[in-house]
């Protein structure tokens, strides 16, 4: 049986250790996170937190509805055998209290007749070498050019630096506010704290930082999660010199790297481009808004 129960009334140690068993979890999806990343959330659990659904909710005009928080791409129904029947009752359990669905689900819920997303992950198992060699020409070509320019690379990146970087495009792009980057900011701290974040940059010969990332870690990926860059770093090739220092760290371990996304054509090229493959998970989009909330949303 799904159940739907309030936040208050989650089981958290129950709830994380579903998400840390799951084959398909995801770090996004731990209380932890949810807490953190989303304004409010509430849950819907089979049985003895068999399989369960984060629902991130919030209310305007009075009428409530779901959303995908910022920093967190899928979420979706979680378990240790979540089957197309087990992701479509979930989804039919859904309150239709919630007037408005607009969620992403991830890759372990792959059923029929919803849109569909792109993400790209690349194994980092293999030795370094054989990586490398499946890289796009282009890829070693700007690698090389951001050595020759004199480019360094920086494993303790503060991380307001990195968002002073990311937050021109974020917010131009994806309309991410202020409060949604303190919350990324508590996240970060506490992830950091666990030894479950990093931060990479690659600075000029100048010493002006012009790329630079944070990853954070779990179920055997490493999510490039942050990522501000600097216009003068687009003619150095100081993405691809980054991005390769992190796979020659990690390279030959049990560990996926997660580009997290991108449905834009010249992201998935660049991600591509490492050998990187695609990872498709749904969007779930549910409309029973009045018809005067429809004009103005």
């Amino acid at each position: 049986m799904i159940n739907y129960i309030e936040q208050k009334s989650i089981d958290l140690k129950k709830w994380d250790d579903c998400i840390s068993t799951s084959p398909n979890g995801l770090i996004y999806a731990y209380s932890y996170y949810l807490e953190r990343m989303a304004k409010h959330w509430n849950a819907l659990v089979l049985n003895n937190y068999e399989a369960i659904m984060p629902l991130t909710w919030n209310k305007k005009y009075g009428l409530f509805y779901l959303y995908q928080p910022a920093f967190t791409p899928s979420l979706g129904v979680f378990g240790a055998s979540v089957t197309q029947e087990i992701t479509e009752a979930f989804i039919q359990a859904i309150p239709k209290k919630y007037r408005l669905v607009e969620i992403s689900l991830n890759h372990g819920n792959l059923i029929k007749g919803l849109g569909m997303r792109n993400n790209y992950i690349l194994s980092l198992r293999p030795a370094y070498e054989e990586i490398y060699d499946n890289y796009r020409e282009n890829v070693r070509r700007n690698i090389k050019k951001a050595k020759q320019l004199g480019c360094q690379l920086s494993r303790e990146v503060a991380l307001d630096d990195i968002l002073r970087l990311a937050r021109p495009v974020l917010e131009r792009t994806t309309k991410i506010r202020e409060d949604e980057f303190n919350r990324f900011r508590e996240i970060f701290l506490y992830l950091n704290s666990e030894n479950k974040a990093s931060n990479y940059g690659v600075y000029s010969s100048t010493n002006e930082l012009v790329a630079s990332c944070v990853y954070f870690f779990s179920h055997g990926r490493a999510y490039y999660i942050l990522v501000g860059n600097h216009p003068n770093g687009k003619t150095m090739g100081a993405s691809h010199f980054l991005i390769d220092a992190f796979i020659q760290d990690h390279a030959g371990r049990e560990l996926l790297l997660d580009f997290e996304g991108s449905d834009i054509p010249s992201l998935s090229f660049f991600y591509s481009s490492f050998g990187a493959v695609l990872e498709t998970y749904p969007f779930l989009s549910i409309n029973r808004l009045p018809f005067w909330a429809r004009i103005f949303r």
